[in-house]
């Protein structure tokens, strides 16, 4: 573990600029790695997102709209795909030939930084609050491999990415405005993949997400009731009892909640309470990659065949409730068996009431096997 480490500490950081503005940034941890020096030579307008948030006035929730995004690339053939190195002709959205993990603004964001003003309502509805959809989304690319996936990467490169993820989150919670910081990867076009690339995204809210703050309110209420932290009491009946548990490091545990509404769902936790991923240590990030490579081979060998996936960090927000949260990384998938889809009908999309067609128990006896 000590190796490993001491390796992936060792990646070198390049901030460069595309063509029409937007920030790139190069983690490198291949020893003999090139400068990265290319330059963007596409012709690209400036980015000129026009994002707003209107908040719902029978829930609360709030709801990003970015009509803008309409235009943006679409299951592209994989000699055109934006996110491979570039080669000589043609320029994609990454100038080097070659890169180990690259993170880019998004060129078709939900959120972004330079966004207009609006009015403080919708016009008409003075109950419909309304707010310029300022925040950051970036793009994160694990590998410059185009048919490869985040189970194929190494140890190494995992750690990296863990770092690029810590890293990301810490310079986004400085971002003025931004509430909230969402590292996910979506994997599969089950899920909706439009890009098949091996990549994640990185979203910056400016506001506190429904599902974190719903969290947050079950974590105070149970704090104050028993003194304990709530993930803190799942996490220790969870290795407890065993039967939910798929796999085990030093640090982290991986199970099937109790109450999945996934046909397939794992939940990642380190044993200690951390509230985001800038406050992991060197080993529990050594042992994340190497428990994370365990699940996704037992996710990948539960139909015998490249599982669709969205994996998502729940973190603390940046500035409110930092004491509240527990770390942890979610997983979970669409697909019910080898060839069918579970379908969001009218109980969950409509009321909000999951309904599993399996037990937690049994899917985690499916993945242990």
């Amino acid at each position: 573990m000590k190796d490993l480490a001491e390796q992936s500490r060792a990646y070198r950081r390049t901030t460069r600029t595309l063509a029409d503005g937007r920030e790139i940034i190069y983690f490198d941890d291949t020893p003999d790695a090139p400068p990265r020096t290319a330059e963007d030579t596409r012709d690209l307008p400036e980015s000129q997102p026009r994002s707003e948030v209107r908040r719902d006035p029978l829930t609360g929730e709030r709801v990003a709209i970015a009509s803008h995004r309409q235009t943006r690339t679409y299951k592209p053939p994989a000699d055109l795909c934006p996110l491979c190195p570039s080669t000589p002709g043609r320029p994609t959205e990454i100038p080097e030939s070659s890169y180990d993990v690259v993170v880019f603004e998004n060129r078709f964001p939900s959120l972004a930084e330079n966004v207009p003003d609006t009015p403080s309502t919708v016009d008409g509805m003075p109950m419909v609050e309304l707010a310029p959809g300022r925040g950051r989304c970036e793009v994160v690319c694990f590998t410059s491999d185009h048919s490869s996936s985040f189970g194929q990467l190494s140890a190494q490169r995992v750690r990296t990415v863990v770092d690029v993820w810590a890293d990301r989150t810490e310079a986004l919670n400085a971002v003025p405005g931004v509430e909230h910081v969402f590292p996910f990867e979506n994997r599969g076009e089950e899920i909706g993949v439009t890009l098949s690339h091996p990549h994640g995204q990185i979203y910056g809210y400016p506001f506190v997400t429904p599902r974190t703050e719903l969290m947050q309110k079950v974590a105070k209420d149970h704090l104050e009731a028993t003194g304990r932290p709530v993930m803190g009491d799942v996490l220790a009946a969870e290795r407890a009892a065993g039967t939910r548990v798929v796999a085990e490091g030093e640090h982290w545990t991986a199970f099937v909640p109790a109450a999945a509404r996934w046909p397939v769902q794992v939940h990642l936790v380190p044993h200690r309470q951390v509230p985001d991923l800038p406050a992991l240590t060197d080993a529990e990030r050594d042992d994340f990659a190497h428990l994370y490579l365990e699940v996704l081979r037992r996710l990948d060998g539960l139909y015998d065949r490249p599982l669709p996936y969205i994996a998502g960090w729940h973190q603390a927000p940046a500035r409110t409730g930092r004491d509240l949260a527990w770390l942890h990384l979610e997983v979970f998938s669409v697909l019910r068996t080898a060839d069918k889809l579970k379908y969001l009908a009218g109980s969950e999309s409509g009321a909000g009431v999951w309904i599993n067609d399996a037990t937690p128990e049994q899917i985690a006896e499916r993945l242990r096997g």
